[in-house]
């Protein structure tokens, strides 16, 4: 686990908006982590965290030393 690091941040993406995700039309998402970094990483993460109401909630990731997206999971569902 060395070099890895975490980044929470939170997101709020309404079902019609998540759909171009879905759909390749767009394949990344931008964010603001609490912690001020911004971070980029592809839509196809958060597939599995779609409900019908979009996506919505805490999420940390863990990134490796090079930057690459490890894992993502949802902290909560508010």
């Amino acid at each position: 686990m060395a070099g890895r690091r975490r980044i929470r941040f939170r997101l709020n993406i309404p079902a019609q908006r998540f759909l171009r995700y879905y759909q390749g039309t767009i394949q990344w998402v931008q964010v603001r982590a609490f912690d001020g970094t911004r971070v980029r990483f592809p839509a196809s993460a958060l597939r599995r965290f779609v409900t019908e109401d979009g996506v919505e909630g805490t999420f940390e990731m863990t990134i490796d030393e090079n930057d690459k997206l490890v894992s993502m999971r949802k902290l909560d569902s508010t």
